[in-house]
């Protein structure tokens, strides 16, 4: 596979290296393993329209887009107050 050439600051550049380096890879092979472990926005929607078909199927959970907005509202809200804001 190429490389790509990707413009970061260098403090950024720098604090990734060091991260890498705790976990005994190159910035190379951290950037590559963290790109396999995150989801894009499609996968994530994906993923998220799967649970709540499980969710359906189980027992019958089916919130309205508008209850969705509200519970992640609350999950925001409480998230936020848990990380002291």
């Amino acid at each position: 596979m190429p490389d790509a050439n990707i413009r970061i600051p260098a403090e950024a550049r720098d604090r990734l290296a060091e991260i890498a380096a705790g976990e005994g890879l190159s910035l190379r092979a951290y950037l590559a393993r963290l790109a396999d472990s995150l989801l894009t926005p499609a996968e994530r929607a994906e993923r998220a329209e799967q649970a709540r078909a499980v969710l359906r199927e189980w027992n019958g959970y089916d919130p309205s887009e508008s209850e969705q907005a509200e519970l992640d509202e609350e999950l925001d809200r409480r998230l936020a107050e848990a990380a002291g804001r």
